[in-house]
């Protein structure tokens, strides 16, 4: 899940939250990258920057919309995350790719949106990194 760590610049690292349209049925979860296709919210694809952070769970059903809260990013966010695999050849700067979930990123670097900002001492997969959208 992506976590906000930091707004650079910013007095307080709180987001502002915003409601949009779900897809029909389609669920979400807590901190997926999410992008908007055709005015409704869908998970983010990994070579695509997320546009908006989910900020709730939900599970939209077929037939009603009552949209979903969401944070928009923007390039002075530094979020927290867990990376696919071990990182062992990627450095500070190095741009990586979205996990398949979209709630992290992968340690592939080929076509990248994700700039890595702090390894964080990670060593394997599943450790947490800081990424931004820049």
């Amino acid at each position: 899940m992506f976590r906000l760590t930091k707004i650079l610049g910013g007095r307080i690292n709180q987001p502002e939250p915003t409601k949009l349209p779900s897809t029909a049925s389609e669920t979400y979860a807590f901190g997926e990258a999410l992008v908007l296709t055709n005015g409704k919210l869908t998970k983010c694809g990994a070579t695509a920057k997320p546009g908006y952070i989910a900020g709730e769970d939900y599970a939209a059903p077929a037939d009603a919309n009552r949209g979903v809260w969401v944070y928009p990013v923007t390039d002075s966010m530094i979020f927290a995350c867990p990376i696919g695999a071990a990182p062992t050849s990627l450095t500070v700067g190095s741009r990586v790719t979205l996990s398949e979930d979209a709630l992290g990123v992968s340690a592939t670097t080929t076509n990248g949106v994700s700039e890595l900002v702090d390894l964080s001492g990670a060593t394997a997969a599943g450790d947490t990194v800081l990424v931004r959208f820049a």
